[in-house]
């Protein structure tokens, strides 16, 4: 019986050693300058200030539909995901066509929280003679990360607009964000295509030196636009005024959807329950004034877009707050 007591002694003093060691947690973002990325990096700087014994490590770059392949596989503990891109990868379509395993693996993958991803932008130079997406044949243009969400999403508005096949029609350039923005930044590509909540750093920054335009399609109309919208995408308005350098005088229509935080489906349900509830409990602590930090909110977050789930403890968190 001594030898009992003595064995459970020890087993539970080396529980409780184990659960006062921090855990640390790995999150992945797209390209660090990037608005969405930014938001997932507060998110984990707020739970790490705030949570004891857990923190959350972020690395940046690289595409999002990478990214959730790895958490499902367990690599990773945290990436962006999307409404569109998770339904995709369900279903074994589009960029996860070629991934056998990734319905099987979607199913350990988990919402913690949606957040605005921002109107999509297809900027030109303003003495640019492409006027309107109709006008991008021959062109060169970077749409995004090619096998990446926001390549497809951009690539789909312009073919569903305008009737163009990107790699047919026009150019579409193989590039990182990082890369392509710097591409347009010295004049070696007619169309950069980035989704943000203005103003976006990356306009900022080209309207310090130079002048650009926003376009748009000819028509925003039609049975196809409406197939590539779905349920899950909805225009967006860019407006004039927005940057010292935009010569846009009109209003020009594009496209909005979500994104979000997506989570190991098999992280325990109390773990992801204090992450939630951390960040949205200390939310005040959010204090800039930039666009993506005033979109955010616990309703939006908690909102069911798609087949993608809250993970049990998120839900958990929201049901307690009223936000679903």
């Amino acid at each position: 019986m001594r030898l009992t007591l003595t064995a459970l002694t020890t087993s539970l003093a080396l529980a409780s050693f184990a659960q006062a060691q921090e855990t640390t947690l790995k999150m992945a973002t797209i390209a660090p300058s990037l608005g969405q990325a930014v938001t997932m990096a507060t998110f984990a700087n707020v739970v790490t200030d705030n949570l004891d014994n857990i923190s959350i490590e972020v690395s940046g770059g690289g595409a999002a539909t990478v990214h959730m392949m790895e958490v499902a596989r367990g690599n990773l503990d945290m990436s962006m995901t999307s409404p569109v891109v998770y339904n995709l990868m369900a279903a074994g379509k589009a960029m996860y066509a070629k991934q056998a395993e990734a319905p099987e693996l979607s199913k350990n993958l988990s919402l913690l929280m949606w957040f605005p991803y921002g109107a999509y932008h297809f900027a030109v130079r303003a003495d640019s003679d492409i006027e309107v997406l109709d006008d991008l044949e021959g062109a060169s243009v970077f749409l995004g990360p090619q096998g990446g969400g926001a390549y497809n999403a951009a690539r789909g508005w312009i073919e569903s607009t305008t009737g163009l096949v990107a790699g047919e029609d026009y150019d579409a350039i193989k590039a990182n964000w990082q890369t392509g923005f710097q591409a347009f930044l010295d004049g070696k590509i007619d169309v950069y295509v980035n989704g943000c909540l203005d103003p976006c750093g990356n306009f900022i920054q080209f309207t310090e030196t130079e002048d650009l335009r926003f376009i748009g399609p000819e028509d925003d109309q039609g049975e196809a636009v409406e197939k590539f919208l779905g349920k899950w995408r909805y225009r967006g308005n860019i407006e004039p005024g927005l940057y010292g350098g935009q010569k846009n005088e009109d209003t020009v229509i594009s496209f909005d959807t979500a994104v979000g935080i997506g989570v190991r489906g098999d992280l325990d349900e109390e773990t992801v329950y204090l992450l939630t509830k951390t960040f949205w409990d200390n939310i005040e602590q959010v204090t800039s004034d930039a666009p993506w930090a005033k979109a955010l909110d616990i309703n939006f977050a908690a909102s069911k877009r798609g087949l993608m789930e809250l993970h049990p403890g998120a839900a958990r968190y929201y049901k307690e707050v009223g936000a679903m």
